[in-house]
């Protein structure tokens, strides 16, 4: 009899902020310590875990809400942080934008990120790392370039930690797997865990065909996209269907598809991303931006995703007023978000000018749908627990009924942050 300790110190109820603590004999291992941001932007995060109990971290991938605490544990420890070749290439990228935008309320600084790179390790998907008690296996998540889910190996009892995690196919991702993967416990993202996705090609056309729409009419279409994942998907969607328009990629979406790029196994659709990266253009400076705003028939693929900063801002304001021109949003709006605001209520700003260009959403999401997370649950061998994370409250609970109505025998929790799940297996 093994007693397993599982700790949830962020994304319990919540989407973001990922942080679970899994505890052994007095040690534990982390999967993730990410940040979220409240609405009035200002960074949330993970509750507190003594650096000195901690035998290594796991991360699971590069976006914020997975890694954007995880240098306060270097502040005063070293431990051994764990995670892909092309996740370690873009944890500095990520965390110095962040220090950059939200420094004031960052209880970091460049040198915690400095110490936390210089003792990570690299471990390719499907390789194995032994960290103390903890036997650590990658696999993939199929949500971004280089994410991982972690599969954990304590005294021959299993935890699988999906991290975020995708099971379509994608340019840039091939879909997860998990059929044969042995696991007494999962730890599962829910973040569309009450959501059937629409099928990925007819998303893709309905785009497109939007986009010609409105370039054939004369005006111009704003994509605004997270600079990690969701631009580079973009831009491979728009050289596949229609390689002849005119395309612009601004803002952090140049730095991280130049890393992207130089990591070809981990991409899915390489030979799309480098023809799209080579023959749209790259903007480069303030005045392009002045330039391509007065073109015609032109599309702007731009970060920030949720229209909070960064050139997509910019470029929204400036195309808002002319009914012929177009924001098209593919990225996950946060509750007061800009982007939000804009499906919602048509303003960027509260007290704004309406906005007259078209608005509109394209499911691009990179997480699996309900159906994909039970399809998950149900193809992993000997799993016993489901613990639920990484989704707002009501979400969370409907995928715990979904996964019961699955099967009745399984122990499903839906764990809030600060709970903390004894299981003896």
């Amino acid at each position: 009899m093994v007693d397993l300790e599982v700790k949830v110190l962020g994304g319990g109820r919540e989407v973001g902020r990922s942080a679970i603590a899994i505890g052994y004999s007095g040690k534990y291992l982390l999967l993730d310590y990410g940040i979220n941001f409240s609405e009035d932007d200002i960074p949330q995060f993970p509750q507190h875990i003594r650096p000195s109990l901690i035998e290594g971290i796991v991360l699971s991938h590069a976006h914020l809400d997975h890694i954007g605490a995880a240098p306060l544990i270097y502040s005063s420890y070293r431990v051994p942080t764990i995670t892909t070749r092309l996740t370690k290439s873009l944890i500095g990228i990520m965390i110095e934008d962040f220090l950059k935008i939200s420094g004031y309320y960052i209880p970091y600084e460049y040198n915690e990120l400095n110490t936390l790179l210089d003792n990570t390790l690299e471990l390719d998907l499907n390789e194995s790392l032994e960290v103390g008690d903890f036997h650590i296996k990658l696999l993939n998540a199929g949500h971004i370039p280089g994410s991982a889910m972690v599969l954990v190996d304590v005294e021959g009892y299993k935890v699988l930690y999906t991290g975020d995690v995708n099971t379509i196919e994608t340019k840039l991702v091939k879909p997860v797997h998990v059929d044969g993967v042995e696991a007494d416990i999962l730890i599962t993202e829910a973040t569309y865990g009450d959501t059937q996705h629409p099928p990925r090609d007819y998303v893709e056309r309905e785009l497109i065909n939007s986009i010609i729409d409105t370039v054939d009419s004369g005006g111009n279409v704003l994509i605004p996209v997270f600079s990690l994942g969701r631009a580079q998907e973009i831009l491979c969607v728009l050289y596949q269907y229609a390689p002849g328009l005119t395309v612009y990629y601004d803002g952090m979406v140049r730095r991280i598809s130049e890393v992207i790029s130089s990591y070809p196994e981990y991409i899915n659709r390489y030979d799309l991303l480098i023809k799209a990266l080579r023959e749209f253009n790259m903007v480069r400076s303030s005045s392009e931006r002045k330039k391509i705003i007065k073109e015609k028939g032109v599309v702007i693929v731009a970060s920030a995703g949720m229209l909070k900063g960064g050139p997509s801002q910019y470029y929204a304001k400036q195309l808002s007023s002319n009914s012929k021109n177009s924001i098209f949003l593919v990225s996950y709006q946060a509750r007061g978000s800009p982007g939000r605001k804009l499906l919602e209520f048509g303003v960027i700003e509260d007290g704004g000018s309406l906005i007259k260009a078209k608005i509109r959403w394209f499911d691009f999401s990179s997480h699996a749908d309900s159906e994909g997370l039970l399809k998950i649950v149900g193809g992993l061998r000997g799993v016993k627990h489901v613990i639920v994370v990484h989704s707002e409250e009501s979400v969370g609970k409907e995928f715990v009924s979904r996964v019961s109505s699955l099967d009745s025998s399984l122990k499903v929790y839906y764990p809030a942050n600060g709970d903390v799940i004894h299981i003896n297996v």
